[in-house]
């Protein structure tokens, strides 16, 4: 059986003994992880060696008996080593080209503490950390599928201040859905967050642009407090608080239903057994800074990752078309290709056929049709060679044809 791994994150308010335990151990896996980056940093630029993951635990085991970091063994060694394994992680990921080098953690940042199985209890629905005399004060927002225990227990402090606690479960209530008969193709956008195949615009929120001038006038406030200031910290969580808020938004965007979850993904996913999105290069189009913002506030690579993975839960396919295919400038009816069609262009007449297109929902057509290829034949939807004839509106000589209307990278 298919280990469905979910995290279920609650609120948490712990005493004062508890909050006092839990920052010491934040401020000794933040120390411990600092200590082994500069270690592994500085034996590569100083000796070209490289140091692991083995050779950094040991270090920490001679950390403990130093006499001025003789706190470290007051806190749980669990969290430590799970800070470790972490870094090697990263380090990983910098190797395989997923990840920028690794960077020092900050103490404003909060920081967070993992726990394995060694190093919490879990009795009649209550959760033990190690040294912790008194069970977490949970506020369950939603209760954990029955007979399902945590194999790994996350403890995270905010930038504003918030306690969370994330339980890792194998969620057994997670099953395939019943199959459908529908496919949908979906064009991400900056006017309408997305745009379907059935002709549906979902607006976008633009929840950045709504606390925009907040964000600006509390920013400013901070900058005027004089640094290390008890006045100064209170700014920072004010400004703290404001882009917790613009990040809550963009994650648990509410535009269906009420209850608190990523509605609409799961939506799509439930009403749809194909899904054809295209595989944007987000990272790539950010380098407009014209576009830059409104990009990041749209969140399309949130956006994917949810589908990706409801759709491997629930037994769905998502297909993901060439970035290059011309899904705007292709006509749905005919499947001519005009040479150039500008972003500020929403609607457009086919110059071969006359049809009437709205751009986003034309795109969103073309991308369910070139999914529907990959599925059926792996079709390359990639317009190799292609010839254009038509264009609304005149190119300038020797421009590039064919190319997809999106910021340049």
């Amino acid at each position: 059986m298919t280990q469905r791994l979910t995290a279920y994150r609650y609120r948490f308010y712990p005493t004062e003994e508890q909050e006092q335990l839990l920052l010491r151990t934040l401020g000794c896996v933040r120390l411990v992880y600092n200590k082994a980056l500069h270690t592994r940093t500085e034996a590569w630029y100083e000796r070209q060696e490289r140091v692991d993951y083995k050779q950094t635990s040991g270090m920490l085991t001679q950390w403990k008996k130093q006499e001025d970091l003789q706190f470290l063994n007051e806190v749980s060694s669990v969290p430590l080593q799970q800070g470790l394994r972490n870094l090697q992680k990263a380090f990983v990921n910098f190797w395989t080209g997923r990840a920028r080098y690794p960077n020092f953690k900050k103490k404003r940042s909060g920081g967070s503490a993992e726990f394995t199985r060694a190093a919490f209890k879990w009795k009649d629905g209550q959760l033990w950390l190690a040294k912790c005399s008194e069970p977490l004060p949970i506020r369950w927002s939603r209760i954990l599928p029955r007979g399902s225990e945590p194999s790994t227990v996350t403890v995270r402090l905010d930038a504003a201040g918030r306690w969370f606690v994330s339980l890792l479960i194998d969620d057994h209530t997670v099953k395939s859905l019943p199959q459908v008969d529908k496919a949908i193709g979906i064009d991400a956008g900056i006017t309408s967050l997305i745009a379907t195949s059935d002709g549906e615009k979902v607006t976008n929120p633009k929840h950045f642009k709504r606390l925009r001038y907040k964000l600006r006038l509390f920013s400013k406030a901070l900058s005027r407090k004089v640094k290390g200031s008890n006045n100064r910290e209170k700014a920072r969580i004010q400004v703290a608080r404001i882009h917790v808020a613009i990040a809550d938004s963009r994650t648990d965007f509410l535009p269906f239903g009420t209850l608190r979850e990523h509605k609409l993904t799961t939506r799509l996913v439930r009403e749809n057994q194909t899904i054809a999105v295209e595989d944007l290069a987000v990272k790539n189009m950010m380098s407009n800074h014209k576009l830059a913002g409104a990009i990041a506030d749209a969140s399309w690579s949130e956006l994917v990752r949810q589908l990706e993975y409801k759709c491997q839960w629930y037994g769905r396919t998502l297909v993901k078309i060439d970035r290059w295919f011309p899904s705007s400038k292709r006509c749905g009816n005919c499947t001519h290709v005009v040479d150039k069609l500008p972003l500020d262009v929403r609607e457009w007449d086919c110059p071969e056929c006359g049809t009437h297109h709205d751009r986003d929902i034309n795109a969103a057509n073309n991308i369910l049709a070139a999914g529907l290829a990959v599925i059926v034949c792996g079709a390359n939807v990639r317009p190799d060679g292609h010839k254009f004839k038509g264009q609304l509106r005149k190119s300038p000589l020797g421009s590039r044809r064919g190319k997809k209307q999106k910021p340049k990278s």
